[in-house]
């Protein structure tokens, strides 16, 4: 049967406004204030060597080249893109984005995302993609939220699915980045899904799920498996 959308209106776009979590900050990019530790985050010393695997773009190599591709995204309006920042240090390690804004049917995708090592498997990463999960559906009223990624991108397909987004399917030969074939791999969140996963995320994200040592005491998997509701 289909679903009666006769009262449905369109959505706004996303602001470019800040997001605060407890332990991230997701600010609208600003080069001049987040550029320098970006880069130290994504190609400094002690950074993830495989960072840009799966990216369209780097690795750049250099500061000039780093700041030449990130000085013009924040004229962008799709995608629109953040800078992850730590707290309380207040450290810019990572970034993403809101991309393929479709207000009028709610579609909406999160993306571009890259974490330095400052933020890979870390309470804080998790909460960014709350934070962002929550503006899309809660402030918004989007229907939909998608994750798309490389097929060959395990870390990023299971995350995916850790954070409650449903497998859908793969698009063969959708792209060609740094000159090879990409199939895509397609996740989505639906509006009826997200009470449900955000009961998850904020069990989760809970001080008191995490022990002394900062240990999770239970997985966001498990809790939202715990929890009433479609799968």
């Amino acid at each position: 049967m289909a679903e009666d959308l006769a009262g449905w209106t369109e959505r706004a776009r996303p602001p470019r406004t800040p997001m605060q979590g407890r332990t991230v900050r997701l600010e609208p990019l600003d080069p001049e204030r987040h550029g320098a530790a970006l880069f130290r985050a994504a190609e400094g010393p002690g950074a993830d060597p495989r960072l840009w695997d799966w990216m369209a773009v780097g690795p750049f190599g250099s500061e000039a080249a780093f700041r030449a591709w990130l000085d013009p995204l924040p004229a962008s309006e799709d995608p629109l893109f953040f800078a992850i920042l730590t707290e309380p240090d207040g450290v810019p390690r990572g970034m993403a984005s809101f991309l393929r804004i479709t207000p009028a049917h709610g579609v909406i995708e999160i993306g571009h995302i890259w974490l330095g090592v400052g933020l890979q498997r870390t309470t804080a990463a998790t909460e960014a993609m709350w934070l962002l999960a929550r503006r899309a559906f809660d402030e918004l009223g989007y229907r939909r939220l998608e994750w798309k990624c490389d097929t060959r991108n395990a870390r990023s397909r299971r995350t995916a699915l850790r954070l409650g987004f449903a497998f859908e399917g793969i698009f063969h030969q959708h792209m060609v980045i740094k000159g090879e074939n990409r199939d895509t791999a397609w996740f989505a969140l639906l509006d009826r899904d997200w009470p449900r996963a955000d009961a998850a995320f904020r069990a989760w994200l809970d001080p008191a799920n995490f022990g002394p040592d900062g240990q999770q005491r239970r997985r966001l998997e498990e809790i939202r498996a715990s929890l009433a509701g479609p799968t």
